[in-house]
């Protein structure tokens, strides 16, 4: 296995709740009205230091979607999900 890069952010930052590694800015969230089954949930326009999942389909409160898990690179935590758009 390579040596893992990490980016760090800096600023009001949201990181994995297991190893601390940075995971998002404050300022990159774009809802926090979102709930899953493990209570409440935030969407961000953009995040880093993940790995992403297979792709599945997922019922949601809002119908159904394709998804991938995301997986904190520091200690493999499941840390959400992403919505999968399709095209371009």
């Amino acid at each position: 296995m390579g040596m893992l890069f990490l980016i760090c952010l800096e600023g009001s930052i949201y990181s994995c709740k297991h190893c601390y590694t940075h995971l998002g800015l404050a300022d990159d969230i774009i809802s926090k009205s979102f709930h899953c089954r493990h209570g409440k949930a935030y969407l961000f326009n953009k995040v880093v230091n993940i790995t992403v999942g297979e792709k599945e389909e997922r019922m949601m409160m809002t119908g159904m979607h394709t998804v991938v898990d995301i997986f904190c690179v520091g200690c493999g935590s499941i840390v959400g999900w992403k919505y999968v758009r399709y095209g371009s």
